[in-house]
């Protein structure tokens, strides 16, 4: 019996971890590229699955409401890197993060006069009751999400390796100054980062809503513990945002079921400050910088 009930806490926590480690993988993106830890990547997620929930009440395919969804805030991701971001380029980091908090509390505040307080849903992508695997319960839409996860890696992988601007992004990462002296263009790469999180933030919206439903406010936990995850992995390694999602996912959920569940909240900055503290180069930056 306890075996089937810490099997259900680690599906329930790999779930959670998920939708944590797509976000996280968004903010490591715009900050390897930028050097902005994008604070408002959270209200992407909200935009995204609010979005999707109005294009679906007003008669759209649930594909159809996810691609549109996905399109228009990829465009609100470039429009505040061109008007708020760019503009102030050369500013300190901690303006820079400053300006991306008051994004995130006028999106918020936005969302709250458009779609109001209540609770929006979608419905799952795949009908049918939950998929039993060793006496515990795995929601199908679960697997949906970590699907997303594996393939937004590996899209992210093949970008960085494969293509033009892939190698583009590494060189202004490795040497900003230098890839500039190469014909490289920071600014471009500054614009595709925010269109990229901006997509990535609302597909994980999008994928999350049939299992926790949409309101304007959810951007601001979800976010918090996105930062949190790209914290414990290392804020500029994508393989250790991963890992920090689903680890924070996991503690969380075994947290909230073995001890209380007003803990649920509280255990990502419990980890934040243990991990500032303790190893603030993260999990992953420790490991490397041993092998260096």
């Amino acid at each position: 019996m306890h075996v089937n009930l810490y099997l259900q806490f680690l599906i329930s926590g790999l779930t959670l971890g998920s939708i944590y480690a797509l976000i996280a993988l968004a903010i490591v993106t715009i900050y390897n590229i930028t050097g902005i830890l994008n604070m408002a990547q959270g209200e992407f997620v909200a935009l995204g699955a609010l979005t999707a929930c109005t294009f679906y009440s007003a008669g759209f395919s649930l594909p159809a409401s996810f691609l549109i969804s996905v399109v228009i805030i990829a465009i609100v991701g470039a429009l505040i890197e061109r008007l708020a971001i760019n503009p102030v380029r050369n500013a300190s980091s901690i303006t820079l993060i400053i300006i991306t908090i008051g994004l995130s509390i006028i999106i918020r505040g936005l969302a709250l006069l458009i779609w109001g307080t209540n609770p929006y849903s979608l419905p799952a992508f795949t009908q049918g009751g939950p998929l039993q695997v060793f006496g515990a319960a795995i929601n199908p839409q679960s697997i949906w999400v970590f699907g997303l996860l594996i393939v937004t890696v590996t899209g992210l992988f093949v970008f960085m390796e494969k293509t033009y601007w892939g190698k583009a992004v590494r060189a202004c990462v490795i040497n900003r100054m230098a890839a500039k002296l190469m014909g490289i263009n920071p600014d471009i790469l500054s614009l595709m980062a925010f269109v990229i999180s901006g997509a990535l933030g609302a597909a994980a919206g999008v994928f999350i809503t049939p299992i926790t439903l949409a309101t304007y406010d959810m951007g601001f936990a979800l976010g918090l513990k996105g930062f949190v995850a790209a914290i414990i992995g290392g804020i500029n390694n994508v393989g250790g945002a991963i890992i920090g999602g689903l680890l924070l996912g996991v503690l969380e959920v075994f947290g909230a079921g073995l001890i209380s569940s007003g803990l649920k909240d509280a255990i990502a900055l419990i980890v934040l400050i243990i991990v500032l503290l303790f190893r603030p180069q993260g999990i992953i930056g420790v490991v490397i910088g041993r092998k260096v």
